[in-house]
């Protein structure tokens, strides 16, 4: 089984002191990146870490992925988590300017990754039928879910495997029964969904954490 921290029970204000805490331990360096999750779940962890005692303004926050919409559109991750770490200080990135220059992004190295997870076994918008593989040579790619979500019928743009696995911390918050177990089954390599793969490459690693919040 891939060595995976499990932490059960944990409420939002306490995700956001553990995520600050080990943004704290590298707080030796100049600057950090770190990329975060769209979607319902982490929004109220961002406005605790937001609220925190972090210098903000050596941050450069990137999301994991995003719909292509423009970033006043209720459906774009960039404009929600700008509107939430630009007033503390930090430089938050647009990846659709990014896929533009996808060299430049390549040499992107995470201090943090904070990723969700779909019931289908997605990550980012690295959706099943995407067939994401962990030696993709782009760092960012423009894709279309298959099928759209009713919710948010848009392409995407992404960060590729490659990319979400250049980092310290794997960082993932899995709520509800049904999404838990297809998690836990990735762990025990019993698929080949996305998370599976991504797992699989970070569990190999002796230089990446992973922990889950369920």
């Amino acid at each position: 089984m891939i060595d995976v921290t499990m932490i059960s029970g944990a409420d939002d204000a306490a995700i956001a002191e553990w995520t600050a805490a080990r943004l704290r331990d590298s707080g030796a360096r100049e600057s950090e990146t770190i990329a975060v999750p769209g979607g319902s779940t982490p929004f109220p962890i961002f406005a605790h870490l937001a609220a925190s005692d972090l210098d903000f303004t050596r941050f450069a926050i990137y999301p994991t992925d995003d719909r292509i919409v423009p970033q006043d559109h209720p459906a774009s991750n960039t404009g929600k988590i700008s509107a939430i770490f630009e007033p503390a200080g930090a430089y938050v990135g647009d990846l659709s300017e990014a896929v533009l220059a996808p060299r430049t992004f390549g040499e992107v190295q995470f201090d943090l990754v904070w990723l969700g997870m779909g019931a289908d076994g997605h990550v980012a918008s690295l959706f099943p039928n995407t067939d994401p593989q962990t030696d993709d040579a782009a760092p960012i790619r423009r894709i279309t879910p298959d099928p759209l979500p009713p919710e948010a019928p848009f392409d995407r743009v992404t960060l590729t495997m490659p990319a979400l696995l250049r980092t310290r911390h794997l960082m993932f918050v899995i709520r509800g029964e049904e999404k838990l177990a297809v998690f836990e089954a990735a762990r025990r390599v019993e698929h080949d969904l996305p998370i599976a793969r991504l797992l699989s490459a970070a569990g190999a690693r002796d230089d990446l954490t992973i922990t889950c919040f369920t």
